[in-house]
């Protein structure tokens, strides 16, 4: 089945003023926040990108527009107003779903209001707190919200104590294998090395002294954070989204458990596959997470059961929606419509939960069911599928010629290359 109804039906949103979604960053992401405005609005959109993507190639409802500069602060600026000069009889909703390019919008929030566009962000001192893994920490530590065992490495500081040298002298008091993986994602955004992953999975020491090496060696700016490894595999990971609206009302929650997770170096850690299921703890522990920081807007949460404890365990929460964030939409709670009538209508709503069963997969099923080793878990997953209740983001009725079909069918059956290269056998881990 290509696509389950929006929570009120397809295009079957309240009236709203004409708008014209414009999103930065053509991922599969995009084209879900894309296709959600398009189900509740029969809203189109402009979607700036560095290169032209796969996912908003021939597509119908979304303009791709190629931008090689946009990463660059006034490139991304004055192609905004450009946009917003020959759309002034819209409202403009600005997305992204990119750590780097959400900070360039709060820290011009001003010049891109007065341009015309609604900037749907929390403000610069909360995006400073949560977007750190170490602020994010302390703030879970205040709520008793559990969180891993962590070791902050001020990378700097290493360099000014003589570099590579400086290394062995690092005090890990950590358990090998562990995660290492940026404090802060932005940062991480512009450097280089060789092996450069979103995580990292370091089975020794020597691993962590090598990788430390090549951060030292690139000059990063930041704090790289090691991380005791919570047991189990990619089935223990889970994902919590949320919208908090500018009233202070958490007004969205959705969580699921992740089936399998990208293994591609890019991508790595991003979930592949979510089958949407309510977690009570985890909305609380998120609600009152988001109402300490006062935050306002899409935010992700990444967390996973420890096995050992029965408890989840946070990671970190991203300050925006999430690439996976169609299991959203597809689980009853259209992502559009949450943040339309907070923004756009500026009139609250009743909290919505996604707790509809459905299964979210941008792999074709044939290799998910190979990397899901819970018998218990695969017949679910049987099920959904044999009820039509298995969604691909990329697949919309809606935005189907015969082209944009075919596209899509090669970016699903290209996955099979990629875990035959990457990760080409499951295992307890996940890696």
């Amino acid at each position: 089945m290509s696509g389950l109804p929006a929570e009120q039906g397809s295009g079957g949103g309240e009236p709203a003023p004409e708008m014209l979604v414009v999103g930065v960053g053509g991922d599969v992401g995009m084209y879900a926040l894309v296709r959600a405005f398009h189900e509740q609005y029969g809203t189109r959109a402009i979607v700036l990108s560095k290169v032209a993507t796969r996912a908003m190639q021939d597509s119908a409802i979304a303009e791709n527009v190629v931008v090689p500069g946009i990463d660059e602060v006034d490139v991304f600026l004055s192609t905004l107003e450009g946009i917003a000069q020959q759309h002034r009889d819209k409202v403009l909703v600005l997305l992204t779903n990119a750590d780097w390019h959400v900070r360039t919008v709060i820290l011009n929030r001003e010049r891109l209001e007065a341009a015309g566009y609604v900037t749907p962000y929390p403000s610069l001192p909360v995006l400073e707190q949560v977007s750190s893994k170490e602020g994010f920490a302390e703030v879970c530590d205040r709520l008793g919200i559990p969180t891993p065992r962590t070791v902050a490495v001020d990378v700097a500081k290493l360099v000014a104590d003589g570099g590579r040298s400086a290394i062995a002298g690092l005090e890990v008091d950590l358990q090998f294998p562990v995660v290492g993986k940026p404090s802060n994602s932005a940062e991480w955004y512009y450097v280089d090395f060789p092996g450069k992953a979103k995580i990292h999975h370091l089975d020794t020491r020597a691993a962590l002294d090598e990788l430390l090496g090549h951060l030292v060696d690139a000059g990063f700016p930041g704090t790289f954070l090691v991380q005791e490894f919570i047991p189990g595999d990619e089935t223990q990971m889970r994902s919590l989204t949320a919208y908090r609206d500018t009233s202070g009302a958490v007004t969205l929650l959705a969580t699921g458990r992740v089936l399998l997770e990208e293994h591609t170096p890019g991508t790595l850690g991003i979930p592949a596959a979510i089958l949407v299921e309510p977690y009570d703890d985890a909305m609380d522990a998120a609600t009152r997470f988001l109402d300490e920081t006062g935050y306002v807007g899409f935010a992700n949460f990444d967390y996973k059961l420890d096995p050992r404890t029965g408890e989840h365990v946070y990671f970190e929460v991203n300050p925006r929606i999430g690439r996976n964030n169609y299991y959203v939409t597809a689980g009853g709670a259209n992502v559009a419509r949450v943040l339309v009538e907070d923004w756009v209508l500026r009139r609250p709503i009743r909290p919505v939960h996604a707790v509809r069963e459905v299964l979210y997969s941008v792999v074709p099923y044939g290799l998910l069911s190979k990397y899901v080793l819970d018998p218990e878990l695969k017949a679910r997953l049987k099920a959904l599928k044999a009820s039509g209740a298995v969604v691909n983001p990329l697949k919309y009725d809606r935005d189907s010629g015969l082209k944009r079909r075919l596209i899509v069918e090669a970016i699903t059956q290209n996955y099979r290359r990629k875990y035959a290269q990457y990760y080409p056998e499951p295992t307890s881990t996940g890696h």
